[in-house]
């Protein structure tokens, strides 16, 4: 899931060199080039004061900081990886490295991975940038996903309390028709927003090993559990939950919706926290997604963010050193304080926010972590199923079409007859 990277700062041009240098192709020993995708105020703050500090502890090295805005930068990274690289790229845990460390292109920095640090970062994160027993980068930020609503409109539509079953949120559903409010804003027109919508269900339906399996290709889209999927989401779009005319607007137009009055929630990552205007704040609160099966184990959403090392970087010692600074518990504070996101060591605090600190919570109690079905699926696919989701959301009938095509491909990209 790349959504979080992209919410500001798209219109920044093709690079911006945050210290002033460009990437020349001539480098010394004392070199690190880094290129990275922060070009969001935010992080950009954020990653320009983590390479200040790096370069005070580090005086003899050379910090090259290349800053591109995000859609530019997934275009480019495989053309690094596979020529002149960088010493160090900004990316993603889990199967987003893993498609690139499996035809080499990512360096191994296992050594960096002491024992006390694998305890550190925790055995989630640590295991989300390992491949084979190596570590291939270092995962530095992650968020929670949930429901984000508006206690006081469900006040007046008397829900007394956050849904903590699939039957609570149905009749939240009915009781904030009642009283004349859309009841789920969700932004299709977006696509990824409707992922949401099918990694849970299915998450709190099937399990994770099931939700990871039919994420790396293993299992079809016409599987009776899959189905059972569309048809529990068939329940919450056949009673009209979600607002109308959702395809048609995008996730930043449908938050519009929550705090201006006309819709009461929305499904969606910690990132629409800082957007809450002044007015509606003191109203917006968070619950996590409900039980479907008590006997499924929880597992949450959680996309995490990485930095790691390209097979082919000249100066990979300084690189395993910005690494090993990335990973340090007050340098992900830090970062995170201005990120307003979680950092991954569990060491650092997390910024004085009550959004930050459920999330927190949360995630230090599910039994499992996912990335996010566009993170957690072969890109390709997860293109393609993101269009169908939104099919699907625009007529349930169609979910028979849907499927099929899933299943078509799902065998065509993962390679099964």
């Amino acid at each position: 899931m790349t959504h979080l990277k992209s919410l500001a700062g798209l219109a920044l041009g093709a690079m911006v060199a945050v210290s002033g240098l460009t990437y020349s192709g001539s480098v010394r020993a004392s070199d690190l080039i880094i290129n990275a995708d922060t070009s969001a105020p935010a992080p950009k703050q954020a990653f320009q004061d983590a390479v200040d500090a790096f370069k005070k502890e580090n005086p003899s090295i050379n910090v090259q900081f290349n800053v591109y805005d995000h859609e530019s930068y997934k275009q480019s990274i495989r053309n690094w990886l596979t020529s002149a690289a960088p010493d160090v790229v900004f990316w993603y845990v889990g199967n987003r490295m893993a498609q690139f460390v499996k035809p080499g292109l990512l360096e191994d920095v296992s050594s960096i991975y002491s024992d006390d640090m694998k305890k550190q970062l925790g055995p989630v994160a640590t295991g989300l940038v390992t491949l084979d027993g190596k570590q291939y980068g270092v995962p530095y930020t992650y968020y929670q996903w949930g429901i984000y609503y508006r206690k006081d409109i469900w006040a007046k539509a008397g829900i007394t309390s956050a849904p903590k079953t699939w039957d609570d949120l149905m009749t939240a559903c009915t009781k904030l028709k009642a009283a004349g409010v859309e009841p789920i804003a969700i932004g299709a027109k977006d696509l990824w927003p409707t992922a949401g919508w099918f990694d849970y269900i299915d998450l709190r339906l099937n399990g994770f090993d099931f939700h990871m399996k039919l994420m790396g290709g293993q299992i079809s889209y016409k599987d009776p559990k899959v189905l059972a999927v569309f048809a529990k989401w068939s329940e919450l779009l056949d009673k009209g939950c979600f607002v109308k005319n959702n395809a048609s607007t995008t996730w930043q137009e449908s938050q519009a919706l929550l705090y201006q009055g006309k819709a009461a929630m929305m499904l969606i990552g910690n990132f629409i926290t800082p957007n809450f205007p002044p007015e509606a704040a003191p109203n917006m609160a968070f619950t996590p997604f409900p039980v479907i099966d008590p006997a499924v184990a929880s597992t949450e959403e959680a996309p995490m963010d990485s930095i790691h090392i390209p097979a082919n970087a000249k100066n990979k010692d300084n690189a395993k050193k910005f690494l090993a600074f990335l990973m340090k518990a007050d340098v992900q504070e830090k970062i995170n304080k201005t990120l307003l996101q979680i950092p991954v060591n569990q060491n650092a605090a997390v910024a004085d926010d009550i959004y930050l600190k459920q999330g927190k919570a949360l995630l230090g109690s599910a039994a499992h972590i996912t990335q996010f079905f566009d993170r957690d699926a072969s890109e390709d696919f997860a293109t393609i199923g993101m269009k169908d989701f939104t099919e699907f959301m625009a007529n349930t009938g169609r979910v028979d079409k849907v499927t099929d095509d899933m299943e078509k491909a799902r065998k065509r990209i993962y390679g099964i007859n």
